[in-house]
Order: structure tokens, then C-alpha cells, then sequence
């Protein structure tokens, strides 16, 4: 008999879970706090961008979505650097010119939504979930009107984000792990507008990062010509920190000294920046994910991260795509599907969260360091040249489906390689130099050699 399905959540890895499910012939029910965004406006000063990669794509393209998207979603082919002294350089994320996707929250988010409820599946806006017991699949519900209603589930999914009240009632439970760490950083969002007849200001096929350091400002692009720009820094301290923003003078005199390129293109500065709020930075771990047949974790309420590889809902969706595979392994056996599920997910997600944090360093202060522009070059020379032996961590993660943490294991192999080529002077020098190039395949081979053990098996 095919179970009936509950979904706490209604966002984007609900909704997406929901019409895989719904496909299959379950019937599923999603149970979301917020009103419905497709009549309401997104509240302002949350970032609206998304950047979706090969994970991301895949699993819209098992939705039926991903033609729909592809007219809206903006290629960025790399990293434009803007320099306080007005400099800019670019560095490329593929060496085969691949690109990551702008794309809009919102706009996703309504289209998945609707098309969940095309494929069958009731939707309950305003029902915020007190408390979940998770041995009972019990829901303690306060619905709009301040009524409240208990609903006991048959097949549970908490799909309700990083404060998830599943994940809440799991924490009561005996012999469960969890912990949060919030950054010390918090962002603000801001906004670039367009030019004349809704142009773009900026290279619009590009992720922008202004570096600084300690702290950090990107924009992503929109198909109305805007930017949406997000502003990182520590909320308190006695250098550059939110904290000693108190005045609109204090705000304009950053932006005259540190992103002075940016500052005549956003004339909404001092408004946007005392109207956004300043928003926290938050992950999560939590051991189980699951409980027996009845209940799973998934997205954001299993493995919330940090929004600096661009993978959190990459991850989520690749959550959807490998339980959707694992319907195909088992049928209706839930138990032994939400098993597997936790035990392929869970190391993978643990390690998107590493890796997120790793890269909040890369974008904030690294990026900004000649020597490591310098390594990124030789990065994709590298597997220009010996493609089936090395293949950069970047690419790993955004253009393959490499599982997360065979990726994050792959990191230590390549400094070493990196350091052993950076330390013998210039490598494009090198390169003209035949027995250099004996000894760079050599390394490279050891370097293969070491990592091949790693899965590198397509994790969705």
C-alpha cells in the first residue's frame, strides 16, 4: 500500500521533494508557516539569488523544470576581482568554460510550488509546527487564525530549513547529536540598479567579489539589469564591523574608500543598508538524520551551511535526486530507503559544510593574494593537460556530481601538488622546459595515484 506523505516546509527542497513523490503516486501534503509567496512579496532585505550548478540542474531536470528555467537563469563564467584601486581581474571556474546560474529564489520557488500542486500535491500555508514528536510522527500545529491542530503523519519529511522543528524534535530524543555554530559574520543585502533601459552596470556573466579581508561585498546578476549585492563583515568589533556602522556618513565613508566603483551604481545605498536587516550566518549538524521508516531530515533541516560555495540548495536538491534513486533500488521498503539515504547523505553533507566555510576564506581574503590567482591559473592548466588525472576541487563540486565529500578529501592531495609546482619557480616558465614537464607528469601521476582510492562515483 503507497504511503501518504507529509512535508514540513514548502520551500524549495519541499516543494521539489513533493513533485518527485507526487510523480510516483504517493499523496502529499506540505505544511508551510510562511503565506504564499506567489501572493505576497518576498520580504525585503533576504538574498533572492541562487547559484545553481550541476546538482541543482539535475534535479530540476528530473522536476520537468529545467527547460522552464534555463531562459531566466544568468551563466557566470568565473570571478570579476574588484581591487580597492579600481583593478579588476577575472578568474575563470572551468577550464572547459562551464558556468554556475543566477537564478531567483522567488521566481524557483513559485514555479516549484505550482507545479507540485499540478502533480497532485495540497499545500497548507500559514500552518507554523510548535513542536514535531518524532516517535509519534505527531504535529503540533498554530494556523493563522491562532488555532491550533495536532496531525499525525504516516511518512514524514522535514524539509523546514535550518530551525527546523523536526530537527528540534529530534534533539529530545535519546542518543542524538546535533550543534549549530553561527559565524561571526552577518550579511546585509544591498542592491546595484541598471542603467538606461535596464542595463546592466556590471559584467553581467560574472560573479563579483569585492575581497577586503575581514570582510567582503558580491553581487550576483538579475534579468532585470540589478545586481543583488550582499555585504559581509564581522556583526561586532573594533575594526570594520557592522557594529561601528552607526551613521549614513560611517556607510558612505567605507564605500568611498573600499568599493568606490560600486558606490555610484547604487543610489540606494543608505536606505537599503538602515532598512535590510543584518542577518546571521548559521550550520548545523545533526546524528541521525532518520527514525526507522516514519521520518527523515532533508535540505537545510539536515546539513544548513554557510552561503559561500553557492551549494546549499545544490545540496538539498541532490538530497531529492539520491532518494529519488533509492525508490528505484527498494520500492515501498522505507526503511531500508531512509537507511541508505542518511548513510550516503549524511558524510556528503558534513562535508558541503567544511567546504563552504573553506571557501568564505578563499572569497573574503585569498582571492585578493597574487600567489593564489597564480595557483588557480596553474589549477586549470593542470587539467587542461592531464585531464583524467586532475580535475580541481572547484569543478569537483560545481560541474560534477563528485560527492561533496570525496571532493573535500581531495583538498589536501592538491596542496601538496600545488605547493611541490609553486616551488620551483614559475610554472609557465617551467612548462617550456621539457624535463620540468617529465617531472610535473610525474607528480601529478603520484597525485592521481593517491586519490584514486576516493569514490569518485556520481553521488546523485
Amino acid at each position: 500500500m503507497t504511503r501518504q506523505v507529509t512535508i514540513l516546509g514548502a520551500g524549495l527542497v519541499g516543494s521539489l521533494l513533493a513533485i518527485i513523490l507526487s510523480k510516483r503516486g504517493y499523496i502529499v501534503t506540505i505544511y508551510e508557516r510562511r503565506p504564499d509567496m506567489r501572493k505576497a512579496s518576498i520580504s525585503a532585505g533576504k538574498s533572492i539569488n541562487l547559484a545553481m550548478s550541476a546538482r541543482g540542474w539535475k534535479a530540476l531536470e528530473l522536476a520537468g523544470l529545467k527547460e522552464e528555467m534555463e531562459p531566466i537563469a544568468i551563466p557566470m563564467f568565473g570571478r570579476h576581482l574588484h581591487q580597492p584601486d579600481g583593478h579588476i581581474a577575472f578568474q575563470p571556474y572551468s577550464r572547459n568554460h562551464e558556468a554556475i546560474y543566477s537564478v531567483s529564489r522567488g521566481d524557483l520557488n513559485k514555479k516549484l510550488m505550482t507545479l507540485a500542486e499540478k502533480e497532485g500535491a495540497t499545500i497548507h500555508f500559514e500552518y507554523r509546527c510548535i513542536s514535531a514528536d518524532v516517535v509519534r510522527n505527531a504535529l503540533h500545529f498554530e494556523i493563522a487564525n491562532k488555532t491550533q491542530k495536532v496531525i499525525v503523519a504516516d511518512l514524514l519529511f522535514g524539509a523546514d530549513g535550518a530551525f527546523s522543528a523536526l530537527r528540534e524534535g529530534y534533539t529530545h530524543m535519546n542518543r542524538v547529536n546535533c550543534d549549530q555554530h553561527y559565524l561571526e559574520y552577518g550579511y546585509k543585502e544591498l542592491a546595484i540598479l541598471p542603467g538606461k533601459n535596464g542595463k546592466w552596470m556590471l559584467e553581467k556573466n560574472a560573479l563579483h567579489i569585492w575581497p577586503r579581508g575581514k570582510y567582503m561585498m558580491i553581487a550576483l546578476p538579475n534579468t532585470d539589469g540589478t545586481f543583488t549585492c550582499t555585504l559581509f563583515m564581522p556583526f561586532e568589533g573594533d575594526e570594520m564591523s557592522f557594529e561601528k556602522l552607526k551613521t549614513e556618513q560611517d556607510v558612505s565613508d567605507l564605500f568611498d574608500t573600499q568599493f568606490a566603483d560600486a558606490k555610484p551604481l547604487m543610489p540606494e545605498l543608505l536606505d537599503d543598508f538602515f532598512t535590510n536587516p543584518t542577518s546571521a550566518l548559521i550550520t548545523t549538524h545533526i546524528s541521525p538524520w532518520h527514525h526507522k521508516d516514519k521520518n527523515a531530515l532533508i535540505g537545510d533541516a539536515a546539513h544548513a551551511i554557510v552561503p559561500f560555495y553557492g551549494q546549499g540548495m545544490n545540496a538539498g536538491f541532490e538530497d531529492c535526486t539520491v532518494l529519488s534513486g533509492l525508490l528505484d533500488k527498494y520500492g515501498e521498503d522505507w526503511g531500508a530507503i531512509l537507511k541508505e539515504y542518511e548513510e550516503r547523505r549524511k558524510p556528503n553533507g558534513d562535508a558541503v559544510s567544511q567546504l563552504a566555510l573553506i571557501n568564505f576564506v578563499e572569497m573574503r581574503d585569498k582571492v585578493a593574494d597574487p600567489m593564489f590567482l597564480e595557483r588557480k591559473k596553474i589549477e586549470k592548466e593542470l587539467g587542461k593537460r592531464y585531464p583524467e588525472q586532475f580535475i580541481p576541487v572547484y569543478e569537483m563540486v560545481s560541474f560534477s556530481h563528485t560527492p561533496y565529500n570525496t571532493a573535500l578529501q581531495c583538498i589536501q592531495a592538491q596542496d601538496r601538488l600545488l605547493q611541490q609546482i609553486m616551488g620551483n619557480g614559475d610554472f609557465f616558465t617551467n612548462m617550456e622546459d621539457a624535463g620540468f614537464v617529465e617531472i610535473l607528469t610525474r607528480w601529478v601521476t603520484e597525485y592521481h595515484i593517491a586519490v584514486q582510492q576516493l569514490d569518485f562515483g556520481n553521488e546523485a
